[in-house]
């Protein structure tokens, strides 16, 4: 996505209008832009709109030299090319594939954004690739996103497990495993879980990092009680945060806590993307990611983009968690990302006065459901007061009273998980050839 451009820079583009005729896109009422010193983002009052020095049939007239898919047409007159928007010299589109080529088109996206890059009046181009399904089909394959400048490729596989190589992708420098945390709904304590597990994964012995990749809601600037800005220290490239231990980066760094996040699918991968490869994050055994709850934009950008070493499903015990909670794990599965298992989270109530035991939610829902689909059940998190009362405060359990019973579940977890995760593979497919005129 935004290929050279800074997170800071994407952060000025913060509201999208549209309205019957076209698309543009305008400054927030406070975007963040780098300070005259450069060495902080800050928060401009500009409010004006972007212009661009060139036209949409431009661009559409030049994307007319890339061919589709099976080289019998271009993209445009195939109708596989939408969304185009013109924002300050840059220009942004989206090409329809087949849910099921997403991964081996990634030249022809390559291809486009190039064609695109080499207009007169055109600083940078940024294609994604979407895929759309009919009705009674699966989820869509993930979208496939540029990444701002060339990485080292991620660490060999560490074994196999039968499944087909897949192609290689560009890893983080010095950040050996990546686990992202999902759940199909919101509300069941996913980022809860992800900021004990990460420190579950510290307090084991390994060094560790934690991505909140959720772009409309971040939750790590309060579960890590983390204030400040992130500084640049080369370029585009900022220093993470640090709270007990861990290395944080997080929307909520950048925007106040009550300014909402106003941005559509492209804006939102760009985002993400940035804040995981122009981030200092040094050496690091793992990252954890935790995802936005659903599986949009970011689960399909991650699990396209980045080696995802697995993926832990977090769910409630109840019915009507579980149903989402299977779709998350289908959908990572689809992009054959190992699932490494399923947390079951406020597994059961004990009151704290007379000790009786209630199961508010339903009780070993999530790992009949591993069970049945064949993934390994981590563990169950009990809903207790002590772990949302220091959730709030900004002192996560597993830092906090690290013997206690509570802690010394999270961190089970993880060490379940990571035994998992050593067993796991990663591979690839090969792309087709791509034809410009």
């Amino acid at each position: 996505m935004f290929a050279s451009a800074s997170l800071c820079e994407a952060m000025t583009m913060a509201v999208e209008t549209r309205n019957a005729d076209q698309a543009c896109l305008t400054r927030a009422n406070h975007p963040l832009q780098f300070s005259r010193d450069g060495k902080s983002p800050r928060l401009s009052n500009v409010s004006e709109p972007m212009s661009s020095p060139i036209t949409k049939d431009d661009i559409i007239n030049a994307l007319r030299r890339v061919k589709g898919p099976d080289l019998d047409d271009n993209i445009v007159d195939l109708g596989l090319v939408s969304e185009v928007v013109l924002a300050n010299r840059k220009v942004y589109f989206s090409i329809t594939v087949a849910a099921d080529r997403a991964e081996e088109l990634e030249p022809l996206r390559q291809a486009a954004e190039r064609v695109v890059g080499d207009l007169d009046g055109v600083d940078q181009a940024s294609a994604v690739l979407t895929a759309e399904r009919d009705p009674g089909q699966s989820p869509p394959a993930p979208m496939q996103t540029s990444v701002p400048r060339p990485t080292p490729p991620s660490p060999p596989p560490m074994g196999g497990n039968g499944q087909q190589p897949r192609t290689q992708k560009a890893g983080v420098p010095g950040v050996k495993h990546i686990i992202a945390v999902a759940s199909g709904k919101g509300g069941v304590g996913k980022s809860t879980t992800s900021v004990n597990l990460a420190l579950g994964f510290q307090a084991n012995g390994l060094t560790t990092g934690i991505l909140d990749a959720d772009i409309y809601g971040p939750s790590m600037p309060r579960l890590l009680g983390i204030t400040g800005r992130p500084q640049p220290v080369q370029g585009n490239i900022l220093r993470p945060l640090e709270g007990y231990g861990l290395k944080v980066m997080s929307m909520g760094f950048l925007v106040d806590e009550g300014t909402p996040v106003i941005w559509r699918g492209p804006m939102v991968m760009s985002a993400l993307t940035q804040m995981l490869r122009e981030v200092l994050w040094g050496e690091l055994d793992v990252l954890v990611v935790d995802m936005p709850p659903g599986t949009g934009d970011a689960q399909l950008t991650m699990a396209q983009q980045v080696p995802l070493s697995g993926a832990i499903i977090v769910s409630t015990p109840q019915d009507l968690a579980l149903i989402d909670a299977r779709k998350g794990l289908n959908m990572f599965r689809q992009v054959d990302v190992p699932v490494l298992g399923i947390v079951e989270n406020m597994s059961y109530f004990v009151c704290p006065s007379c000790g009786e035991r209630s199961e508010i939610f339903g009780h070993g829902g999530a790992r009949i459901e591993a069970g049945k689909l064949g993934v390994p059940f981590l563990g169950e998190v009990p809903l207790h007061m002590e772990i949302r009362e220091k959730s709030d405060a900004g002192q996560p359990i597993v830092a906090i009273t690290p013997d206690s019973p509570n802690a010394q579940a999270y961190r089970g977890i993880a060490v379940r998980a990571w035994e998992r995760l050593e067993s796991e593979a990663v591979g690839g497919r090969a792309a087709p050839r791509i034809v410009i005129e």
